[in-house]
């Protein structure tokens, strides 16, 4: 559902007054882009949560001869081994990938597939930036 006319005056106007105020947390925001954790690190973090499911489970069977005190440590340990797999699984590293890479100056460039990939989703945001500057 598109914004109305007021609304996106309004947020043009809240935009503005952000680039004013602080231009450098503005850039940060809008240049910000979500990237996908490799393939690698996907993998690694699946592993590590399903030993962390074991783990847990195997805490849990064996809670007697496993547990000092009655406590579990062993299914705790699992479950922070599934936790750290899921958060592995799910974030990407801070380093640059793809064509924030290539367009550094490293000599390399994007597989064509990453370079459709760009050019398509750029085509997509210009076309839903203009649907908004025309209303």
């Amino acid at each position: 559902m598109p914004l109305s006319e007021h609304e996106q005056r309004l947020l043009d106007q809240i935009e503005r007054a952000l680039y004013a105020e602080d231009p450098k947390f503005a850039s940060t925001v809008r240049g910000g882009r979500l990237r996908r954790p490799s393939r690698r690190r996907r993998i690694q973090g699946v592993v590590l949560f399903v030993v962390g499911v074991v783990a847990l489970v195997m805490g849990l069977v064996f809670i007697q001869s496993l547990s000092p005190g009655g406590f579990p440590v062993v299914s705790v340990i699992g479950f922070l081994m599934m936790f750290a797999g899921a958060v592995l699984a799910i974030t990407a590293t801070g380093g640059k990938k793809g064509e924030a890479a290539a367009g550094e100056g490293d000599g390399k460039s994007a597989p064509a597939g990453e370079k459709d990939k760009s050019r398509f989703t750029t085509k997509m945001e210009e076309r839903f930036r203009k649907r908004f500057e025309q209303e």
